[in-house]
């Protein structure tokens, strides 16, 4: 043994065994037990797709759940989930309430959400399976019941926000068909009302049927002005030409010709109805409004089926969040694993010892 075989030893000793001692220390005297609660889940889709597209659907539906699992697996470690539990359990007390006695372990008191969220990071440990959209929670605190709360917090949280994920796709899928049903539908109604005051002003509901009536009287009219003729023609054959009679059957042809010429002028530029237009014009703007109501209740009618359809398809497509294990009650402390981290801490020490003494033997032996 020489002066620098005792220096080797008492470098080992201080670099060492007494970090070490140190460490061991705190790891079985002062660091308090920290309790495990485990959950697994993952976000399930479900939808009933056609049989001609039931393959590229199943497809859909994996691709869905993978990317539905993505934006859990972040949100969970989001500063927006750790402020959620916060204000229903104040996870700074929890969490800092041994901080005098472990402040290794423990969160600061009065800790800033940044420092809340690094350490919430620490406590809870997320693991991802991108394949099968699987995720599973390790969720550490200092006693059984309240990491078994914060677990059961995650859980519905998490649910909540697959829910409105849901609500949100729902309604994306609906918001234009809705849009054009509702236009479609103030279409419809604006047509109707320019049909109504067409029917006030003109006062004719139907100007077909008016038309009907019209022929109807004016082949009544042709009718008696034939037998009129007939009849002033075989009475000329049969009396003087100063009969009265012939000139009552005249007087009444003439009569007859002059409504017939009166109601002939209804369908032409100089028969005029309520507002001062004609058959010709009434049932040319009436022609054309009925053909714009029938678009628009075709039109009305096509947005209706689409948007019964885009909501029966939203409706098909349902997220929901499935549990597979937990949340589960501790009976023991998991954490901190004192063996794993005194073993770890010996072997860095005892590597950062050796390299030191490497260096200080290569030194010497240069010199």
């Amino acid at each position: 043994m020489k002066k620098r075989h005792y220096g080797l030893i008492l470098s080992f000793i201080i670099l060492v065994l007494l970090p070490m001692g140190g460490v061991g220390g705190y790891l079985y005297q002062v660091a308090k037990d920290q309790y495990v609660s485990k959950i697994g889940f993952t976000v399930r889709r479900e939808e009933a797709p056609l049989v001609s597209t039931l393959i590229s659907s199943l497809g859909q539906v994996s691709s869905a759940s993978s990317s539905d699992s993505d934006i859990l697996f972040e949100f969970v470690r989001s500063q927006e989930l750790v402020q959620r539990i916060d204000a229903q359990l104040d996870l700074r007390r929890l969490y800092a309430v041994n901080h005098d006695a472990d402040p290794v372990f423990s969160l600061r008191p009065g800790a800033t959400i940044e420092e809340l969220v690094d350490y919430w990071q620490k406590m809870v440990r997320v693991s991802y399976a991108p394949g099968t959209g699987l995720l599973e929670l390790e969720v550490r605190a200092f006693d059984p019941a309240t990491v078994n709360r914060i677990a059961t917090l995650i859980f519905s949280e998490s649910s909540e926000m697959i829910n409105q994920l849901s609500s949100i796709a729902r309604e994306d899928a609906t918001r234009y068909a809705r849009e054009d049903l509702s236009k479609a539908e103030i279409a419809l109604k604006n047509i109707r009302a320019t049909l109504t005051r067409f029917r006030l002003r003109t006062q004719i509901v139907d100007p077909q049927a008016a038309i009907q009536g019209q022929m109807g009287l004016l082949n009544s009219l042709q009718q008696q002005l034939g037998e009129a003729l007939i009849e002033f023609d075989l009475m000329g054959q049969n009396t003087r030409e100063n009969d009265p009679r012939l000139t009552q059957i005249s007087s009444r042809i003439s009569a007859i010709e002059a409504r017939i010429k009166q109601e002939r002028q209804q369908f032409g530029q100089g028969g005029n109805i309520a507002d001062g237009q004609n058959y010709a014009t009434v049932v040319a703007e009436f022609e054309r409004l009925i053909v714009d109501r029938e678009f628009a209740e075709q039109q009305y009618a096509t947005a209706l089926a689409s948007f019964d359809r885009a909501q029966t398809e939203a409706q098909r497509q349902s997220r929901y969040l499935a549990a597979y294990v937990g949340p589960t009650m501790a009976e023991s402390a998991e954490h901190p694993r004192r063996m794993l981290l005194f073993l770890l801490c010996a072997f860095f020490a005892t590597i950062s010892w050796a390299i030191l003494a490497l260096v200080f033997y290569s030194l010497r032996d240069r010199r």
